[in-house]
């Protein structure tokens, strides 16, 4: 009995400082991925930075082809309502005589 009780904190203490050391391996090849990381963000974030004024001229020319668009569809419907309105009339004139 005595022999276990001087020989099992001996065992746990080499279990500990093994694992300690386990763990020291682990958060220093964590730190090598988490720069790893850091550095492929980095390299990801200039390649789309360098997209910005492509991605603006073509906001651009969406913006002005939609506002083209835009009065063009409200110029026909205008043009369009005019003349069911004149028919619409007339046809309440003849009607109505």
């Amino acid at each position: 009995m005595e022999f276990l009780s001087s020989f099992l904190p001996i065992i746990l203490y080499i279990v500990a400082i093994i694992l300690l050391v386990i763990l020291i391996v682990l958060a220093i090849r964590l730190i090598r991925v988490i720069n790893k990381i850091d550095v492929l963000v980095d390299n990801v974030e200039e390649k789309v930075n360098s997209f910005n004024g492509a991605v603006s001229v073509m906001k651009s020319v969406s913006n002005s082809i939609s506002n083209i668009s835009d009065t063009v569809a409200f110029g026909l419907t205008s043009v369009f309502s005019k003349i069911f309105n004149k028919f619409n009339k007339k046809k309440e004139e003849d009607i109505y005589e």
